[in-house]
């Protein structure tokens, strides 16, 4: 993985990534499943202590695709609505969750992904929180 902020977890059915550079701190991870993903722990993200499905659905819920996850039964991730779902939400950001391709120097196909609406992000398009450091 050429990916500096990308890092795995694998576990006996699951693994998971983790792209910390993406990671808005929504927290859906550690409320869905806090014996998982537990801040305080090293490592942060222990796979092996939920089921794969249980665990698959709450990286699911990761707006901004921050974490991702590769099944060991040839499960898939979700099937993406169609279609394509974007939501504003209150903290100015721009919640996109479909089968989407971002194009560019490094084109990027994700399911989910939170984009910049206030033009202050470094990382655009993707948002930074920048906007909340004002």
């Amino acid at each position: 993985m050429s990916e500096p902020n990308l890092k795995s977890y694998p576990g006996s059915d699951i693994t998971i990534t983790f792209d910390r550079g993406r990671c808005l701190h929504f927290a859906e991870c550690v409320r869905g499943l806090p014996e998982v993903f537990d801040v305080s722990a090293r490592p942060w993200i222990a796979p092996d202590n939920a089921g794969a499905a249980a665990l698959a659905a709450v990286v699911e819920r990761c707006p901004s695709g921050a974490l991702q996850y590769t099944r060991h039964d040839g499960g898939v991730e979700e099937t993406p609505p169609d279609p394509t779902v974007v939501t504003a939400n209150e903290r100015g950001q721009i919640l996109l969750h479909g089968n989407l391709t971002l194009t560019g120097p490094r084109p990027h196909p994700r399911y989910r992904m939170t984009l910049c609406a206030c033009g202050r992000s470094a990382k655009r398009p993707f948002c930074d929180n920048a906007c909340r450091s004002t």
